[in-house]
């Protein structure tokens, strides 16, 4: 049965005309004020709305579909929002010092080198924070997330691929604390952090976390302690994080020798014909170029091994083996090394591949 409100203009199913509801009399009848000005008792079974006067009616209808929409995203959104947050194991077997931390935690536990990386921030004190979360994209810092973190909590920045991993390699991280009653000013965080995309294809580099109860590759932004202070010593701390920021923004910006040939995550090749070694080889002597060859060769594998390289491959060219037997000779002083023959479909019988393992391995 159709409801009906006073001021309803409506038409008789039963009958010609129609009128005005005026008035309703109980649940099942209404007064209705016909053409005449009579007033007459109608059952609402007899009747039926006139929607072609009712513009405002149909409109009304429209508006309370579109505010149920939007309430129901608006309870999506806050329900998302929720589920990015959890609480720490505060007290949980070997928890980290209290601070601030960075962790890249595999979804899946069991195969820690597959699947998605959630990129989680970790709010491990007593203080309210509020962060800013960037990444740096060539010569910018791009904003991925900002909000706030309650005391002993965390928030997934993102869920992100294998494939993306290095896009997040490399980022700034702002945080301001604070607490309701405190006898000390908490100092702002001003973190940069910088991460070899290689890190995240090993073992060993994911350690059992206290506090997420989890494995994680963990990057300790601050300790709790080095946020506090006072207000007599607040300035020149103040001055002194600046300074250190400033010293970690330009080790962030070098990059080391083998960096320049790498080529995927953890793998480089380098090119050893000595065109590629020099510009101007005029008046050196083959001593000179052989010398050249293999002092550079040295120098990218202990560069290699110094950064946890897994593969190098050498190029040395065919010529007259010289320069192979003695890349061949030097990997005999190099411990956790082993050798083979690079790719013969990509390389032909000119190149080397030097395999680097992790020490105790």
């Amino acid at each position: 049965m159709e409801k009906f409100q006073v001021g309803d203009k409506v038409n008789f199913l039963n009958a010609t005309g129609g009128g005005v509801v005026k008035k309703i009399i109980d649940t099942r009848m209404v007064e209705v004020t016909i053409e005449d000005g009579f007033d007459i008792p109608v059952l609402m079974s007899d009747l039926v709305l006139d929607f072609r006067s009712q513009p405002d009616r149909r409109q009304q209808v429209v508006d309370n579909v579109q505010k149920e929409i939007q309430q129901k995203q608006i309870i999506e959104e806050k329900e998302n929002e929720a589920a990015r947050k959890s609480t720490l194991r505060r007290f949980g077997r070997n928890a980290e010092e209290e601070g601030l931390y960075l962790a890249f935690v595999p979804q899946d536990q069991q195969w820690l080198l597959t699947g998605l990386l959630d990129v989680v921030l970790i709010n491990h004190t007593e203080a309210d924070t509020l962060y800013s979360f960037n990444i740096k994209e060539e010569e910018k810092y791009i904003n991925v997330d900002y909000g706030s973190v309650a005391p002993h909590s965390k928030v997934v920045i993102e869920s992100i691929s294998r494939d993306d991993i290095e896009y997040w390699c490399e980022g700034y991280i702002q945080v301001l604390l604070t607490q309701e009653e405190a006898d000390f000013v908490y100092h702002p965080l001003h973190a940069p952090f910088s991460l070899r995309s290689s890190r995240f294809f090993k073992d060993g580099s994911y350690v059992e976390s206290g506090v997420l109860g989890e494995k994680a590759v963990m990057i300790k932004l601050s300790s709790v302690i080095a946020l506090k202070g006072t207000d007599v010593d607040f300035t020149k701390l103040m001055k002194e994080d600046n300074k250190k920021v400033v010293a970690n923004q330009k080790l962030v910006k070098e990059k080391t020798a083998i960096d320049r040939h790498q080529t995927a995550p953890g793998e480089a090749i380098v090119d050893l014909h000595i065109g590629e070694l020099v510009d101007n080889i005029l008046g050196m002597s083959s001593n000179d170029i052989f010398r050249t060859q293999i002092n550079y060769f040295k120098k990218m594998l202990e560069s290699a091994i110094a950064n946890e390289y897994d593969k190098v491959t050498f190029i040395h060219g065919v010529g007259n083996g010289v320069l192979k037997n003695a890349i061949i000779e030097e990997l005999k002083h190099y411990d956790n090394t082993s050798n083979r023959m690079a790719s013969i479909m990509k390389f032909g019988v000119g190149a080397i591949d030097v395999m680097i393992k992790e020490k105790g391995a």
